[in-house]
């Protein structure tokens, strides 16, 4: 792997730049959360989608630009370097997206892709349900074929951007009488359908991200499903894969998180404890490291291969490294840093995100279960 950028990246680098230093929000938004904030971060997106930025690695027939892995590194690198927006879209973009992609129809592309990459479709993440949080096999929410549709009838629990979002995608059992993996579908569903009840689930800091979802008979047409009846199982772990793989949590976020981390120490450097000095260095150090491996892993993508067990690798590596340099951030900060609100502000985003960095190991797939995997495929234990 050649670590040199060539001219054409360099001038992208820089094309990218311009544009975040003239379009990125000069004042922190509020968190995307609470409605308000939310809605700030949708008009960020419509914002990106007019410079054509939505998902610059999508084929421009679905308002992408067609680049490659590297380019969108580099692309998060500046992003996050300008300081731009948490992205309240990645449900889709990054989730659902790449799963049309490799399993949907012509029809489906054509309907879904560009409206999620220009923000005109917000997408909520579903898949919890009551008894069935990190064991997505023991879903009980059934959908029944009633001719072009579905009859929707259940409830999801824990569905991220629920309580705001246009659009959710999650799987439903549409063989009643199956077991376990066996029986699913993986179906789309509007949320202002009828039948469809949103209950927001306030979270730590009180803003009602997640949501409880109960479905009365809602119907769904039979064109909503990704794959073919009964395939649910395998499309959702291609989702699961693209969650803990490369794209949801770009090394650049990690990297700005750091140099803000290294920035803050050196306001609070007089009252630092070692520990927590250590920790900061720790946690620069594991973004670089995370960096350079990622580059890694996009060469060898490019170069044809692909990425398997070697996700959940990646999975635990970040969801450790941005718990750990939270946790730095707030022993800076001292004791009162748990008691400040989630107003604006550069040290109340660190609340924000030292809350948010606590579900980090348990969503995408439990770090356990992460491990069993890692256990079992990759270095070939016993069950």
């Amino acid at each position: 792997m050649d670590l040199n950028y060539t001219t054409e990246q360099q001038a992208f680098r820089a094309e990218v730049r311009d544009w975040m230093r003239a379009n990125v929000p000069a004042q922190p938004l509020k968190t995307l959360e609470g409605r308000e904030g939310y809605d700030q971060h949708v008009e960020w997106e419509r914002k990106l989608a007019s410079g054509n930025w939505g998902m610059v690695t999508w084929p421009e027939a679905y308002g992408g630009r067609g680049l490659d892995l590297i380019r969108w590194l580099i692309f998060e690198e500046e992003y996050w370097g300008a300081g731009a927006p948490l992205r309240a879209n990645q449900n889709g973009i990054f989730l659902l997206g790449p799963t049309i992609m490799e399993y949907g129809t012509d029809e489906q592309k054509a309907r879904f892709l560009t409206p999620m990459a220009k923000g005109e479709l917000m997408w909520a993440q579903a898949w919890s349900e009551p008894n069935a949080g990190s064991d997505m096999a023991a879903i009980r929410t059934v959908a029944v074929r009633d001719g072009d549709h579905y009859v929707v009838t259940g409830q999801k629990t824990w569905s991220s951007r629920a309580s705001f979002a246009d659009w959710g995608f999650g799987l439903f059992r549409t063989e009643p009488d199956s077991k376990r993996h066996k029986g699913l579908s993986f179906i789309l569903f509007d949320l202002n359908s009828p039948g469809v009840t949103r209950r927001p689930i306030r979270q730590l800091h009180g803003e009602p991200g997640f949501a409880e979802l109960f479905f009365d008979e809602v119907r769904v047409p039979v064109a909503n499903r990704i794959a073919g009846e009964g395939e649910g199982w395998n499309v959702a772990m291609a989702t699961a894969g693209f969650e803990r793989g490369l794209m949801l949590r770009s090394p650049a976020r990690f990297q700005a998180m750091a140099k803000r981390l290294v920035e803050l120490y050196r306001q609070h450097r007089d009252t630092a404890s070692p520990q927590a000095r250590e920790a900061v260095l720790q946690a620069w150090q594991d973004a670089e490291a995370y960096a350079l491996n990622t580059y890694s892993v996009a060469a060898t993508v490019m170069a044809g291969g692909h990425i398997g067990a070697e996700a959940s690798l990646n999975k635990i590596f970040w969801s450790e490294l941005d718990r750990a340099a939270h946790r730095a951030a707030m022993s800076l900060l001292g004791a009162g840093a748990e008691l400040r609100s989630l107003a604006d502000g550069s040290e109340n985003s660190w609340l924000e995100g030292y809350i948010f960095s606590l579900s980090g190991p348990i969503y995408a797939g439990s770090n356990e279960i992460q491990r069993n995997i890692i256990a079992e495929r990759l270095l070939g234990l016993p069950r």
